[in-house]
């Protein structure tokens, strides 16, 4: 499969027919020729939509929810292009492939209703005979940097959220998924999005910065959204920060999830393997901390690895079924190859599951985790997942908030009265009581704390993310002033 540039609606070929591969980890084989920005191309990228946001910023509500609601349906339409796409990029399952498009298409149609919610205010004043208000307004070209692992509901959130409100797209793709990322664009020039509104680049991984800079510094682009690493966020974060831009940071996390002593903990056990194993636990929000009160750990600890190793593997390009498919890297294995190493040999238990080869990992569960380990608080990002055993709630609360990290949560607990009052006290931007980490509705703020980021994706939220708010005043043509 071969992928372009589109500019203006036309799918072009990057500046001196640069390419890069994407290469499965698995065959080693290039399953999509991706064309290769240069600068040049960035520039003309960002100025295409800086030229088409002076007249898509005045298109009425009915017209961009016309759009998105047929985008919906496009996307639907795309199902098994998408399911192919995914599995041969970055080894997602049916299953996964599924829940994006899926997620992806009610994304759409959400955003779509919040066409007409982009309200201002009247506001009291002093002044005699006038109207004080405020609006809200489109902000410009939003550059969106969307990564690979949840590529289909990912990008479309960083395109849809933009658009309704008035703003025109630079979708920056994933350099994993250029194939995919490109047929949730191609979704929305199908819907009628006109020339400009949203362009979409993708870029050699040696090209990464200087492509990103080029788009930071563009006069035409006002906001920044990135979804991916810490590491990486902090870096644009920083650069966006040199030009008084404003960033939405969706980041890392390390998600607990947190049984209590009275815990149904067969329930706790399929929230467990859906959170951690789901996608070979390579989503931001996958558990990777299960904190267990020690009176029901024995129980939940075997009645989870035995779950565990039940669940089927293989390669989603070529086995159907299974749940545990290949990382989206050789390098993944290697790193949490010494993640196992290290816990081993300061004292956890290998309950489930063992080492990776290459991209190729099995359910992994390591017991008995302690904050000397280096498991204990770095991202996985992998099949692999982590108990630490606890002596009551206030413990179990401790434990969950000592991490760097914020994003996503879950608490079971029977009496859910105090199950809720756990949940108040973890810091994270989400959490679920009696539910799976893993959890996303379009209607729903969804972000995180600390260094998970900061600005909140999905619900009326992304009004205030992509809208700038200015105060208007009509006042007396006749007032008097002091002097």
């Amino acid at each position: 499969m071969e992928t372009k540039l589109i500019i203006d609606n036309q799918h072009v070929p990057a500046s001196g027919g640069a390419t890069y591969a994407r290469i499965s980890p698995t065959s080693g084989q290039s399953v999509t020729v991706a064309a290769a920005a240069s600068v040049d191309d960035a520039v003309k990228a960002a100025t295409s939509a800086g030229l088409a946001f002076k007249s898509w910023s005045l298109t009425t509500p009915t017209e961009r929810r016309r759009i998105l609601l047929k985008a919906a349906d496009v996307l639907e339409a795309k199902m098994p292009e998408f399911i192919k796409a995914m599995a041969n990029e970055v080894g997602a399952s049916e299953l996964w492939s599924g829940f994006n498009v899926m997620l992806a298409a009610n994304l759409f149609r959400e955003a779509a209703g919040l066409a007409t919610q982009i309200q201002g205010e009247t506001i009291p004043t002093d002044k005699p005979g006038t109207l004080s208000m405020t609006v809200r307004q489109p902000v410009g070209v939003v550059l969106s940097i969307v990564p690979w692992n949840g590529p289909v509901v990912l990008a479309a959130r960083a395109i849809a959220y933009p658009l309704v409100c008035g703003n025109t797209v630079v979708l920056r793709a994933s350099e994993a998924s250029p194939r995919t990322h490109q047929l949730v664009v191609e979704a929305l020039l199908e819907a009628g999005l006109p020339p400009g509104a949203l362009n979409f680049l993708t870029n050699a991984p040696a090209d990464a910065p200087e492509v990103i800079d080029a788009l930071i510094a563009h006069p035409a682009i006002r906001r920044i959204n990135f979804t991916g690493s810490t590491k990486v966020g902090r870096i644009i974060a920083q650069k966006a920060a040199t030009q008084l831009k404003r960033c939405l940071l969706e980041l890392g996390g390390k998600a607990p999830l947190v049984v209590l002593d009275d815990a149904n903990v067969d329930a706790a056990v399929r929230a467990a393997v859906f959170g951690s194993f789901l996608y070979q636990g390579q989503i931001c929000m996958s558990t990777e901390r299960l904190v267990v009160d020690a009176a029901v750990a024995d129980e939940f600890v075997s009645k989870y690895a035995a779950r565990a190793k039940e669940l089927p593997a293989g390669d989603p390009a070529t086995t159907a079924g299974c749940v545990i498919g290949p990382m989206v890297s050789n390098e993944n294995g290697a790193r949490l190859n010494a993640l196992i190493d290290d816990a081993v040999s300061k004292g956890a238990k290998l309950v489930c599951g063992g080492h990776a080869d290459g991209a190729v990992m099995p359910a992994t569960i390591l017991d008995h985790v302690t904050p000397e380990m280096r498991i204990y608080d770095e991202e996985t990002f992998g099949p692999i997942t982590t108990v630490v055993r606890v002596q009551g709630v206030e413990e179990a609360v401790r434990v969950a908030n000592d991490t760097a990290y914020g994003l996503s949560a879950g608490v079971f607990g029977h009496d859910v009265h105090r199950a809720l009052m756990v949940a108040l006290r973890i810091d994270a931007g989400c959490v679920h009581v009696n539910g799976a980490t893993v959890q996303n509705e379009a209607q729903s703020p969804y972000g995180g704390m600390k260094h998970s980021g900061y600005g909140k994706f999905d619900g009326r939220a992304v009004i205030d993310e992509f809208t700038d708010l200015k105060w208007i005043t009509i006042e007396p043509e006749n007032q008097q002033y002091p002097f």
